[in-house]
C-alpha cells in the first residue's frame, strides 16, 4: 500500500473512530449540558492546541516538511489554543466568553480547512513521513478537533434550545 493510501486510510478511519466514540459517549453528555458548559468542554479540548507548534520544531518534523503547511498549521493551532484559553478564563464575563468561543471556533475551523488545503497542495499524503512524530496529530487529533468545531457551531446556532433544555432540567 502506498504512503498516500495509508495516510488517507488513517485520516478517514480517524474520523470514523471519533464519530463512533462521539456518538456513543460525548454527544449524549454534551447535549445534556447547558450551552456554557458544553462550550467550556469544547474549549478545554481546544486549549491544548498550543501543541501544534511542534509542526515547526526541528527534530520532530522533517526539515523538508513544506513551510506552507507547517508554519500555518503551527500558528493556526497556537492562535486557536490561546483563544480557547481566553474563553475559559472569561467564563464569568459572558459577553467576552461568547466572543472568545466564536473566535476560537472560527479561527480553529479556518485553520484546519486551510491546513487540509496546504496539505493537498504540498502532496503531503504522499510524503506523510515528513510529519515525523506529528503524524499522529494529523490522523488522530485533527478529526476530533473538526468534529468538535462543527458541534460548537451547532450549539452556537441553537442557543435557545440549550437554554430551554437547561431550564427544564433545573425545574
Amino acid at each position: 500500500m502506498s504512503t498516500e493510501a495509508i495516510f488517507q486510510t488513517h485520516l478517514v478511519l480517524g474520523y470514523v473512530a471519533w464519530l463512533l466514540c462521539f456518538g456513543a459517549y460525548i454527544w449524549p453528555r454534551l447535549k445534556s449540558m447547558d450551552g456554557v458548559a458544553a462550550q467550556r468542554a469544547i474549549a478545554t479540548l481546544h486549549s491544548f492546541r498550543f501543541f501544534g507548534l511542534v509542526f515547526i520544531l526541528p527534530g520532530i518534523v522533517s526539515p523538508d516538511l513544506p513551510a506552507s503547511f507547517a508554519t500555518f498549521a503551527a500558528y493556526g493551532d497556537f492562535a486557536t489554543g490561546m483563544l480557547a484559553m481566553l474563553a475559559l478564563l472569561t467564563v464569568k464575563v459572558r459577553q467576552l466568553f461568547w466572543a472568545f468561543v466564536v473566535a476560537f471556533n472560527v479561527v480553529g475551523m479556518v485553520d484546519l480547512i486551510v491546513d487540509y488545503y496546504h496539505a493537498i497542495q504540498a502532496d503531503l499524503p504522499a510524503h506523510a513521513g515528513l510529519l515525523g512524530a506529528t503524524y499522529a496529530i494529523s490522523v488522530i487529533y485533527v478529526p476530533l478537533l473538526m468534529i468538535t468545531h462543527i458541534v460548537a457551531f451547532y450549539f452556537l446556532l441553537r442557543p435557545k434550545q440549550n437554554e430551554t433544555r437547561a431550564s427544564a432540567t433545573a425545574s
